[in-house]
């Protein structure tokens, strides 16, 4: 960034302390975009070194002028409204590090972002995956491994990194099991029996010797099996029972929230299982739930049918 290494500088001293906090590498990746494309529109947009004190002087118009020039060049709402966010959080460190308080940076408000509403496997489509997972490949041990994989997905909940993330150690998996999740949080998750005994059956299967300190699903080569392979099967599922490209591993875990909700799970208890920092991530869920209601209330109901 062309004149402004105090504000380079700055923006790495401010990443390290994200690192430190145990943000993910993914996280610290969007921060260093999104605050490193808003110094690059600074010192282009003043013609000039960005330093400590012309990050004092931003003005509401300084930063009407970032937001207006980041929608020009595409940026959604949503994008948008995560490098503000980001950026507050790098003001906010400069505040407490170098006594930097912008009251303009600190009361902008980003653009509003419409929450959206996730995209689950129906129940029988979800069924279907799961009976045709075993015939994808030639290896029984990798269809019986692939199967313990969604099995966590659907059955518990987790996601693909945390799933893929647990070791032979872990494995015979307990009744309840502890994860570190997003963001080095730690939840206590119920096992179903079905997702314990596909783990079984998998580690019945699996040729190799799978060392304690090792991971637990493992690829043909023996190493860590990596996320993208399970999206390479459901790429497979998708295309043999003709479902949209929503139905991702990810989609597997939004099906087991929603399923859960549809049958009579509280918002509480599903927030837990789920591992979000905050109800709001999990009252999606209740949306789509009465948003469904609505749709079938709007084509079976006598009066909504107009008879």
């Amino acid at each position: 960034m062309k004149g402004s290494a105090q504000a380079v500088d700055f923006m790495q001293r401010w990443l390290e302390g994200a690192q430190v906090q145990g943000k993910s590498p993914k996280t610290i990746e969007a921060y260093q975009r999104d605050v490193g494309g808003f110094l690059g529109f600074l010192s282009n947009y003043h013609g000039g070194d960005i330093g400590l004190n012309s990050l004092a002087g931003i003005s509401v118009r300084d930063m009407r002028a970032w937001m207006a020039h980041e929608r020009g060049r595409g940026l959604s709402a949503r994008s948008l409204a995560r490098a503000l966010s980001a950026v507050k959080g790098f003001y906010g460190w400069l505040n407490v590090e170098q006594g930097v308080d912008n009251a303009a940076v600190a009361s902008m408000r980003g653009p509003r972002v419409k929450p959206s509403l996730p995209r689950p496997v129906a129940k029988d489509d979800a069924r279907e995956m799961l009976a045709m997972v075993d015939i994808q490949h030639k290896e029984a041990w990798v269809g019986a491994r692939d199967m313990a994989v969604l099995l966590l997905l659907y059955g518990c909940g987790m996601r693909i990194s945390e799933a893929l993330g647990l070791n032979r150690a872990d494995a015979p998996l307990p009744e309840v099991l502890r994860i570190i999740g997003k963001g080095g949080k730690e939840r206590i998750l119920p096992v179903l029996p079905v997702a314990r005994e596909g783990v079984e059956a998998y580690l019945r299967a699996c040729p190799h010797e799978l060392p304690a300190d090792g991971p637990l699903f493992i690829g043909v080569r023996g190493r860590r099996l990596g996320a993208r392979a399970i999206q390479k099967l459901m790429l497979g599922l998708r295309g043999q029972l003709g479902l949209p490209a929503s139905a991702t591993p990810h989609a597997l875990r939004h099906s087991f929230a929603t399923h859960l909700l549809e049958a009579g799970g509280d918002l509480r208890s599903i927030q837990a299982l789920l591992g979000h920092a905050s109800l709001s991530s999990t009252q999606v869920y209740a949306n789509l739930d009465q948003t469904r209601l609505m749709e079938i209330y709007n084509r079976s109901h006598p009066a909504a049918k107009g008879s």
